[in-house]
């Protein structure tokens, strides 16, 4: 099955993201997560890797307890950080191995404590060229990154669209856009992305905020902006996490009523590796009329 199989007009797909945690202690209390949204009946769920392959391993265990022990397509993220094509090669290998055959490619983040990438001499410097060689082994389905708001490294949205539509024409099947709180700035991105020749699914990332702090810096690291009225009424709720977390429901809600109205053709959820705030996201979305055919 590959990622567009997933996308089809008259329903809404469904995915969601979960990372691995930092020990291998932990890993029974994060597949029990996974679980429980075995009965949001996902399309697919996707694992992330850490800077420079830090948590291969743990990436690699929980997709395949996906694959194999839940039955669910497994999408394992990948990045060129601290590896060589060799290496890349090998993780690859291992994913096949475990039954997962989708990967989003991604350049990734510097390794904590340095500010810029920085290639491995015999690795690659991006996440087109990850892609390309991905497609050019064969038998994964390729998924890229985009971002509304422009990847913070951008020199100009043009560069960022037309560095887009080369991921896309390396292999990238589906686009799955970086976290955002304004159904506007989505559609904006999508059709300046239609403009440049890129046709494939735009799925929107969603994340419900659960925390005021920790969305703040989850959106000054990636280049994400929040509305004033969000931030406005996150400052009025103040230290209530229990008002936070009902806030960030709504507001994912109807975010995500917005986008699909609109055309998006599925969504992607950021879970946290928590489940109660995306359940309730979807319980209200499937119970929406404006959401028929969820």
């Amino acid at each position: 099955m590959k990622f567009l199989d997933f996308y089809n007009p008259g329903r809404i797909a469904y995915s969601f993201e979960f990372f691995p945690p930092k020990s291998e202690e932990q890993i029974p209390k994060t597949k029990e997560t996974i679980r429980r949204y075995r009965a949001l009946r996902p399309d697919f769920l996707t694992v992330t890797y850490g800077a420079g392959g830090g948590t291969r391993d743990l990436t690699r265990e929980l997709t395949a307890f996906i694959a194999r022990e839940l039955d669910i397509p497994s999408v394992a993220h990948l990045t060129c950080v601290g590896h060589s094509k060799s290496d890349i090669d090998s993780i690859l290998d291992a994913y096949s191995e475990s039954g997962v055959t989708h990967v989003l490619a991604l350049r990734g983040d510097p390794p904590k404590g340095e500010r810029t990438f920085v290639a491995h001499p015999n690795g690659f410097s991006c996440a087109r060229d990850l892609a390309e060689h991905i497609r050019g082994r064969g038998g994964f389905s390729i998924a890229v990154a985009g971002y509304p708001e422009c990847h913070p490294e951008a020199t100009s949205r043009d560069t960022e669209l037309h560095y887009l539509k080369e991921k896309v024409d390396a292999g990238g099947e589906i686009v799955i856009t970086q976290l955002f709180f304004d159904a506007d700035l989505y559609f904006r991105f999508v059709e300046n992305a239609r403009s440049v020749g890129i046709e494939v699914p735009i799925v929107p990332g969603v994340m419900p905020i659960a925390n005021a702090g920790q969305v703040k810096r989850f959106t000054s690291m990636c280049g994400a902006s929040i509305p004033k009225e969000i931030l406005s009424r996150l400052d009025e709720l103040g230290d209530d996490s229990d008002a936070v977390k009902k806030y960030g429901v709504e507001v994912a809600v109807g975010l995500c009523e917005r986008l699909t109205v609109g055309g998006a053709p599925g969504l992607h959820f950021y879970t946290l590796n928590k489940s109660t705030q995306v359940e309730q996201v979807c319980a209200a979305l499937r119970t929406s009329s404006s959401a028929a055919g969820i």
